[in-house]
């Protein structure tokens, strides 16, 4: 017990230096293998390993361990034409009303326009609600902290999980997401973060031939003399 709280004991196996160059070598080459498709196959995904998924993106750290999120699977033929309906007319209106020029420019080399065939075509969608805040059992509020933030993590290990399964996703955030809300009928103190399609990439697949940025334009060091 620790100021009336109890706590465990935490240890992992040591590692020294030459096995965590090594290691963080290897996760780095295979998380770079990780890329965003929008063409998928409907080949069937068991509901099982989308469960194993859902419980790994609850592995995520979050502010004061409120864990404020709600992860929505949808197989669901009819659920996903009426979200691929709502998410079309949306991206409809951004593409060509609500997004400037120079963010337009910024989308071409990726080949996606507001078409969202992907939305029915992928076997799984997972969609991200973030809890602004909970309800306890006298219907009262209880405030959740760093909710954006708690979820953003959340939904990269979720991303990491995908990929580690041998299976492919795009994170799609339509604009504005309120419509999932309403489809998947979800209560006042849950709103849409995130929707990720889920699935084998389709037999021809074609993804842009882009790079990443190098360490030297991401990181800056501030080492001990």
């Amino acid at each position: 017990m620790i100021d009336g709280y109890p706590y465990i004991a935490y240890s992992k196996p040591f590692i020294g230096p030459q096995e965590m160059l090594i290691k963080s070598r290897e996760f780095m080459s295979w998380m770079d293998e990780r890329r965003t498709i929008r063409d998928f196959s409907d080949r069937e995904i068991p509901k099982a390993v989308i469960e194993q998924l859902i419980l790994t993106a609850s592995t995520a750290p979050s502010g004061a361990h409120k864990q404020p999120w709600t992860f929505c699977a949808v197989s669901d033929p009819g659920l996903k034409k009426q979200i691929r309906e709502a998410a079309e007319k949306e991206e409809y209106e951004s593409y060509h009303t609500r997004m400037p020029e120079k963010w337009l420019e910024a989308l071409r080399p990726l080949g996606t326009d507001w078409h969202k065939p992907f939305l029915e075509t992928a076997p799984w969608l997972i969609i991200a609600f973030k809890k602004a805040y909970d309800i306890g059992e006298s219907n009262e509020k209880i405030n959740n902290y760093y909710v954006s933030e708690s979820v953003g993590l959340a939904c990269g290990f979720l991303m990491a999980a995908i990929h580690h399964a041998g299976l492919a996703t795009l994170p799609h955030t339509p604009s504005p997401m309120n419509f999932l809300s309403r489809v998947l009928q979800r209560p006042e103190n849950e709103k849409p973060f995130l929707l990720l399609p889920i699935g084998y990439p389709a037999k021809d697949c074609y993804i842009p031939d882009i790079e990443r940025k190098g360490l030297e334009k991401v990181a800056v060091f501030y080492e001990k003399a």
